[in-house]
């Protein structure tokens, strides 16, 4: 039982169930778009056709819709439900696909931003303690530099 908690309680496997909810959420969604908004829309476009009740009889009656030449016993082939199935599909689709650009643009300027150079360590002060040192020793007129780092070794 502990491996299974400890098994359940990892990152990934949290993750993947919040994605599967979510999922599930999001597909339903998806189905009520493409069924009560874009297939009217486009039935309306192409002479009032409900991709819904659009089949083909294989053998047996053909009822008013597809539901009820099932419950008689037809066979059929469900074209316009495989036609909302890709509908539905490619919406899924095309949302992940800006969903991943949005995030891949979002992780690409983070990456852009340039970092806060670091402190300079204990070793780095001390060098530029003598740099300064052998300066002022050379020509006692010239400034000396400040406490940050110079972008490169200085010639002597």
């Amino acid at each position: 039982m502990k491996e299974f908690k400890a098994f359940i309680m990892r990152g990934n496997v949290v993750d993947l169930a919040v994605g599967i909810v979510i999922g599930a959420a999001f597909t339903g969604i998806v189905s009520s778009l493409v069924e009560d908004l874009i297939n009217p829309l486009i039935g309306l476009l192409i002479g009032g056709v409900d991709f819904s009740n659009v089949f083909v009889v294989l053998r047996g009656e053909r009822g008013p819709s597809l539901e009820a030449t099932r419950q008689s016993g037809a066979v059929v082939l469900a074209v316009g439900v495989f036609i909302n199935a890709i509908i539905r599909f490619l919406i899924v689709a095309m949302a992940i696909f800006w969903l991943l650009r949005v995030l891949t643009r979002l992780r690409m300027r983070q990456k852009e931003e340039p970092a806060a150079p670091p402190a300079p360590t204990t070793q780095e002060k001390l060098l530029m303690e003598i740099r300064d040192a052998l300066v002022a020793r050379r020509d006692p007129a010239a400034p000396i530099p400040g406490p940050t780092p110079s972008p490169g070794p200085r010639p002597l």
